[in-house]
């Protein structure tokens, strides 16, 4: 687990923008903070180091009671989502504090997102791997199927790990050194080179490295 600070922030598309030098740069537009922090946690209470971080702020009405109960004790609201980030120096921290973009990055940084990918449902091996599949021609029945998965001798069983269909995308990616264009604290927005996991609207973790 990383011991390092992030922040929340939600998805909200891509586009482009140029440099100095007039060349094209993809970019993510991330909407991240300003995050409350609702609880500091302790080596020597929790059993670790972490400060537990609220985003995306809920109608009172919305939130069950013992979320309610346990964001009143910091004295905020509900959220929408509630993460944690491991820390070296929870003392640092306070509950009800604000976590921005500022206090975190600025451009020129290198950090790792983490987020969910974009789920594709039950997909066959055709596009979940590549397969190249079979003959296209008439009267041939193999065309998208995965073709052989084993021996009826030896190992008389479909080995662990066989590429077959199933479930794709929908997982927890985390992508690596992920350069920072650009940081707009006043908006918290905040400019990422390239795509990053997730769809629009999709929750992501903004951490340094």
């Amino acid at each position: 687990m990383p011991k390092t600070m992030g922040i929340l922030g939600k998805k909200i598309g891509m586009t482009r923008i140029y440099n100095e030098m007039g060349a094209v740069i993809p970019v993510t537009v991330i909407e991240a903070g300003p995050c409350k922090v609702i609880q500091v946690k302790s080596q020597a209470k929790e059993g670790y180091n972490a400060i537990q971080v609220g985003f995306g702020e809920k109608k009172a009405s919305r939130v069950n009671k013992p979320i309610a109960g346990h964001c009143k004790k910091a004295d905020v609201d509900g959220f929408y989502h509630i993460r944690e980030f491991r820390i070296e120096n929870p003392e640092e921290f306070q509950a009800g504090q604000n976590v921005t973009l500022d206090q975190l990055f600025k451009t020129g940084d290198v950090i790792n997102v983490q987020g969910i990918s974009k789920g594709k449902g039950f997909q066959g091996v055709v596009r979940r791997y590549g397969f190249r599949g079979g003959c296209t021609t008439h009267g041939s029945n193999f065309h998208r199927a995965p073709g052989s998965i084993g021996c009826s001798a030896w190992p008389a069983r479909v080995v662990l790990g066989k590429k077959m269909p199933g479930r794709m995308g929908n997982y927890t990616v985390l992508k690596k050194n992920v350069l920072v264009i650009d940081v707009r604290g006043d908006e918290n927005l905040i400019l990422l080179k390239g795509s990053v996991p997730g769809a629009k609207q999709g929750l992501l973790k903004l951490f340094s490295k």
